[in-house]
């Protein structure tokens, strides 16, 4: 499966601008199975976009490309709580004609910018699988707190192909005065729970923070096999080797002798 990770540069609270910015961006990137785009894509970080224009793009774009189009976006939820939402939204087929949509509700809420404030907290772990790829959708700060998002093996199933999930995309609005432990973290993700790991993040400015990139998608070794130049608008396109990964868990199946979390995890 090919993914297109999209470092774009946010305009404040406009959520039409930035669909304009990350249609060309996906229009440049074409023939990937998954476009994948920075936290709050379509207004920057806390600003408010609660109605549901840009996640009626999403389901246009995802259409027109015959791909699936994930980021997160600021709504206001069914029970009046405000949720920073994480949506995968895949394109029509013979199934489902509509499409289908997925998301998450990012679980950790970042206090040190007054989220908590703003936002209500999701409770379930979410992994949407996606032509064969099991993919973990989290959101930015979740990235620093890995019991949360602990890989898990399915006993009953094949060997190597019996994880969980296999990539797991962080979505974020990382700033760049904290940027080499996004790299540290995602790196680490990736090792311990032997699977892909994908970190989008945004550049520019806004009103608080710099942005300077930093996307990256990372192998189960904890190599980067793609980036995007820090401080520019741009894209990456990589294409899973699932069979290596599989391969790879199956020789050295370190999770077999992982502790059983109970917190968010049956064991």
């Amino acid at each position: 499966m090919k993914i297109t990770l999209l470092q774009q540069d946010i305009a404040w609270a406009d959520p039409v601008e930035n669909q304009r910015r990350s249609e060309a961006a996906i229009l440049a990137a074409p023939l990937s199975d998954l476009y994948v785009l920075p936290e709050m894509w379509s207004t920057g970080f806390n600003a408010i976009d609660e109605d549901t224009i840009s996640l009626l793009w999403m389901k246009d774009m995802a259409a027109r490309m015959n791909a699936a189009v994930a980021g997160s976006i600021s709504v206001k939820a069914e029970d009046g709580t405000k949720r920073n939402r994480f949506y995968f939204v895949m394109p029509p087929t013979e199934k489902c004609p509509e499409g289908k949509i997925e998301y998450y509700d990012k679980r950790h809420l970042f206090s040190y910018g007054n989220e908590q404030l703003h936002y209500s907290a999701g409770e379930e772990l979410k992994v949407v699988e996606w032509r064969g790829v099991k993919l973990l959708l989290q959101v930015c700060y979740d990235l620093r707190f890995p019991v949360f998002s602990r890989n898990r093996i399915d006993r009953h199933s094949e060997a190597g192909s019996n994880y969980l999930y296999d990539c797991a995309l962080y979505v974020a609005s990382w700033p760049a005065s904290r940027i080499k432990p996004w790299r540290i973290l995602l790196q680490a993700r990736a090792v311990e729970n032997q699977c892909y790991v994908a970190g989008v993040n945004r550049v520019g400015k806004d009103p608080v923070c710099r942005y300077c990139g930093g996307t990256e998608m990372i192998d189960a070794y904890g190599k980067v096999v793609a980036s995007c130049p820090d401080d520019e608008v741009t894209s990456t396109t990589f294409e899973l080797q699932m069979e290596a990964l599989h391969a790879f868990r199956t020789k050295f199946p370190v999770l077999e002798d992982a502790d059983a979390f109970s917190l968010f995890c049956k064991a």
